[in-house]
């Protein structure tokens, strides 16, 4: 598999947030560079972008590894998106674009609509898809950073359970989307603050056996890559 030098970190996260990777296990840099065909130079900045995300630990003689979060770690995740989104949508009603607005409008038009038909297959990357736009909107670079990086974190640590009612969960981001567009910024936060408490309760912690288990304390070594 060839991709462009840039898009090796994002192959590799994206590898890590699948699972192709299991937690604790060793990301050598030869083995990552052949299996993107790429040289050993992009790979081993990706290396240092995703210890300083998270993703990556480094481990006296061992290198690079997939780091293995901890419960109360993972947990903290939840409990950050909690206070971060509702602040994005609140600066989204004071900053958003009518081109955020138009994606942020046609997104839930169409969730809206597959929740209804029961075309739930796609409906989570639509989720996905909404709650990035929103975060754009928020006008704070430094803020969707942070948020994107909540997700991907999130989507790796947690399996989240399909909500029991899709059309529920799709009108709450249908009134996220009014109060932005009034510009009602106190409105867009609390809405989004309970949209998130719900989205919260249907996330479970994924363990698929010793090897991929989220842990319950680190390991004592954690040398961190220098960075430049």
């Amino acid at each position: 598999m060839r991709i462009p030098a840039h898009s090796v970190c994002t192959a590799i996260r994206d590898d890590i947030v699948a699972g192709v990777y299991k937690r604790g296990g060793r990301l050598t840099e030869e083995v990552l560079a052949r299996r993107y065909g790429v040289s050993r130079v992009p790979v081993r900045e990706a290396l240092r972008t995703l210890e300083a995300e998270g993703f990556v630990v480094t481990r006296r003689h061992a290198g690079a590894c997939v780091a293995e979060p901890t419960e109360q770690e993972a947990a903290d995740l939840l409990e950050m998106r909690l206070l971060l989104e509702p602040l994005g949508a609140a600066r989204a009603a004071q900053r958003r674009t009518e081109a955020h607005l138009k994606v942020l409008r046609g997104l839930v038009r169409i969730g809206q609509e597959r929740a209804r038909r029961g075309h739930s297959d796609d409906l989570r990357s639509l989720g996905g898809w909404f709650h990035e736009t929103l975060a754009q909107a928020s006008g704070s670079p430094s803020l969707t950073t942070m948020l994107t990086q909540l997700r991907h974190k999130i989507a790796w640590m947690y399996a989240v359970e399909a909500p029991p009612s899709p059309t529920e969960s799709w009108a709450e981001h249908g009134a996220i989307v009014d109060a932005v567009a009034r510009g009602d910024g106190e409105r867009a936060r609390a809405v989004t603050a309970l949209h998130a408490e719900r989205a919260t309760a249907a996330h479970r912690l994924r363990f698929s056996g010793d090897a991929g288990r989220v842990r319950t304390s680190q390991h004592a070594v954690n040398m961190s890559i220098p960075r430049h």
